[in-house]
């Protein structure tokens, strides 16, 4: 019973793992406020190597609907602009020499409706990797009997298996109703 404990335990430990990379996906969705973790996936060619632009400049946003950006070096302004106009965020930068300027316009409602096909598609990339992580702490559970395991034990390790992943696909589904709502209310 002890090796089942072991199991229920990175199985917890792995879907926790997937839905903290799908809330840390999500915020990469903008919701029509200016955040600075907008550019979070967002990378620039920096001598030859490809770096976040958090690590080449400050980003800070002074208001709702502004990102600064104000680069450690002024030669790289225009890799930055280029990064960012090459991404899928959809952003316009300007810059006046030395920083660069994001507005976040308002989201129309045709960007709303992509944002919210982007979102449900990351919630189920969420539930695939939970529903992967439960099928192989089945197969390794079921590789148990060999060990001397009972059949009632493993039956009810899957059963304790299931409940947490039905507990682990109620969060994704919290998270994607979450993030819609914030999309549609703004």
């Amino acid at each position: 019973m002890e090796e089942i404990e072991l199991v229920l335990e990175d199985t917890n430990e792995r879907m926790e793992k997937s839905i903290q990379f799908l809330t840390k996906e999500l915020t990469k969705i903008r919701a029509g406020k200016a955040m600075p973790n907008m550019l979070d996936g967002v990378s620039v060619d920096y001598y030859g190597v490809n770096t976040p632009i958090a690590q080449v400049s400050s980003i800070t946003t002074p208001d709702s609907r502004t990102i600064f950006i104000k680069p450690w070096e002024k030669t790289i302004i225009q890799e930055i602009e280029k990064a960012i106009l090459d991404s899928d965020l959809g952003l316009n930068p300007q810059n006046d020499g030395e920083n660069i300027f994001i507005n976040i316009p308002p989201l129309t409602e045709e960007r709303r409706l992509v944002l919210v096909k982007q979102i449900k598609n990351e919630g189920e990339k969420g539930k695939i990797s939970i529903r992967s992580v439960r099928k192989e702490s089945n197969e390794f559970i079921k590789k148990l009997t060999d060990d001397g395991v009972s059949e009632d034990q493993i039956r009810s390790g899957e059963d304790q298996i299931q409940k947490v992943t039905d507990n682990y696909i109620k969060k994704i589904d919290d998270l994607i109703s979450i993030k819609e709502k914030e999309l549609i209310t703004i």
